[in-house]
């Protein structure tokens, strides 16, 4: 295993990894406010509201990430009538796939945090005088936050790692780049290499929710 090779088979897999790096990007950016929004439709006085965002949570995280990923990719444009007006990019429909799956999963963890703050402190901002606008992102919001970082950062930790479902669905990425310089050069280097590549993003990503622990925390 000379430095040589590692330095060739290196260069097209962190071509692949941008490729990670810009779903895991667009995925975390969409995922989490509409995570939120589907927190609040489920705690809606509305009962319909309410239904629907609980059925759409148990269904996603109810069925697998890469049944989802086959679905959107392949699955949508077969749906009768509508089927032509809904075929897309491969990976605009795998990033479809992982924001509406995390979405699901987000929307639980900003559940947890908000069942952890006592209702008595809604109650005092309302006496107060404060707005619920006011109530929710002064005092709601923050202390949210601080409750869900860690169950947050764990699951952008996996949202890193289930990126590597893209080359089921036929996107080169990261994984992709490692199996095609296995097959072709019979040797698991590559494999390493790319584990090595996952590790260095996922630390980035630790350390990162650590700070924003760290800033919560002492807010």
């Amino acid at each position: 295993m000379s430095l040589d090779y590692i330095v060739q088979i290196a260069k097209p897999m962190l071509e692949g990894a941008q490729t990670t790096i810009i779903l895991f990007l667009i995925a975390i950016i969409l995922a989490v406010p509409l995570g939120f929004i589907i927190t609040l439709m489920a705690k809606s006085q509305m009962k319909v509201i309410a239904w629907i965002a609980h059925t759409y949570i148990y269904v996603m995280r109810g069925t697998p990430l890469l049944l989802q990923l086959l679905f959107f990719c392949f699955g949508l444009p077969l749906l009768p009538v509508i089927g032509e007006y809904l075929v897309m990019d491969r990976f605009v429909a795998a990033c479809l796939g992982f924001v509406l799956n995390y979405a699901a999963y987000y929307a639980e963890i900003f559940r947890g945090g908000l069942l952890s703050i006592d209702k008595g402190q809604n109650e005092a901002a309302q006496v107060l005088g404060l707005s619920k606008w006011h109530t929710l992102s002064r005092v709601t919001l923050p202390q949210m936050i601080r409750v869900a970082l860690p169950s947050m950062a764990n699951e952008s930790i996996t949202l890193v790692k289930d990126t590597a479902l893209l080359y089921a669905v036929a996107i080169p990425e990261l994984l992709h780049y490692a199996q095609t310089a296995v097959n072709r050069d019979f040797t698991i280097t590559p494999f390493f290499v790319a584990g090595v590549i996952y590790l260095l993003m996922t630390l980035v990503l630790t350390l990162l929710f650590k700070m924003l622990e760290k800033r919560f925390k002492f807010e």
